[in-house]
């Protein structure tokens, strides 16, 4: 199978693990990523606020680019791993359909460097999507030589991936499950995690640190609470915030967490019997080794499943005042 690809700024940098691990999977998968040509930033989530046609012609390069890859006959199908790259792909095409106006100011913007873009001609999709809709559940468990046994998990979906509602998605905008059924078909002990499509806080940590701590606090205790061994995640501001500032959450609220957060993409590979080395473990802040250690080579007998506490004590945010 064969996906045009956008790998997104992330990836080539901070997330260049999710990259690395993106790429070892696809062999196996039968997966062939071509990645689009001379690719531009998409413009990550602020730029819509600052300028929204300079934000959507910036996109609609990226989509024009990809509409003339042919690589699925009359439309194709770009893959783009990171969820903020994912949306703002996909809501640039949404709205260019909708809106003419909009379409004909982006296409203007888009004609001054020799490009075009006609909406609908290429089917964004999150690499997420087609790893469990086009592959599956059961022919990823058929790939699996080295279940993670032992190893309990907790999904992190972020509040991008399927979200807003109004746009057609994969999964369910609320309480989404593609991500807990494929670390399931991997071997991994699920758990349950109420606040798996809630923020991170995005760059908040470049605007408001302690109201971005706050945030990824509250997600760091709800998998804690919950005994997780560690966080998998599918987005790389979500994987930065909760590993890169866990320490600051520490410092600044007296706790002690230590939970790793990986991409999916590295826990599919390290199922698959891939080396470390190739799915960049070892980049995370939070080493991650210890959690893995736990995995073994039988399921326990009896899961270690932990009751869901009461709605009203479920953390909710508590903003402290700025000083």
């Amino acid at each position: 199978m064969k996906y045009g690809y956008y790998p997104g700024c992330s990836l080539e940098r901070n997330a260049i693990a999710y990259q690395q691990s993106t790429m070892a999977i696809a062999k196996p998968l039968g997966i062939e990523f071509i990645e689009v040509e001379d690719w531009n930033c998409c413009g990550a989530t602020e730029y819509f606020a600052i300028d929204a046609l300079a934000a959507y012609a910036l996109v609609g390069r990226n989509l024009a680019l990809a509409s003339q890859q042919k690589l699925n006959g009359d439309r194709n199908q770009l893959v783009a791993p990171c969820s903020a790259c994912f949306l703002n792909l996909y809501k640039t095409d949404h709205y260019m359909a909708e809106d003419n106006k909009l379409n004909a100011n982006v296409n203007e913007a888009l004609a001054a460097g020799g490009l075009h873009y006609d909406p609908g001609t290429v089917k964004v999709r999150h690499l997420l999507d087609i790893i469990v809709n086009d592959i599956g559940y059961e022919a990823i468990a058929e790939r699996v030589t080295k279940p993670l046994f032992n190893l309990r998990v907790a999904p992190y979906y972020g509040c991008m991936i399927v979200r807003p509602a109004s746009i057609e998605s994969f999964d369910n905008p609320e309480y989404p499950t593609s991500l807990d059924k494929l670390t399931h078909s991997l071997g991994a002990e699920v758990v349950d995690f109420p606040l798996k499509a809630h923020c991170c806080g995005g760059h908040m940590t470049q605007i408001s640190e302690n109201t971005a701590l706050e945030l990824i606090r509250r997600l760091l205790k709800n998998a804690a609470d919950y005994d997780a061994d560690m966080i998998v995640t599918l987005c790389p501001m979500c994987q930065l915030n909760l590993d890169a500032y866990q320490e600051n959450v520490n410092k600044h609220f007296g706790t002690n967490f230590h939970i790793p957060v990986l991409y999916f993409t590295q826990l599919m590979g390290l199922a698959f019997g891939l080396s470390a080395n190739n799915l960049g473990l070892g980049k995370e802040f939070i080493n991650a080794k210890p959690a893995l250690d736990k995995i073994s080579s039988e399921p326990l007998k009896k899961q270690r499943r932990k009751k869901r506490p009461p709605k009203e004590t479920l953390p909710m945010p508590t903003m402290p005042e700025e000083s």
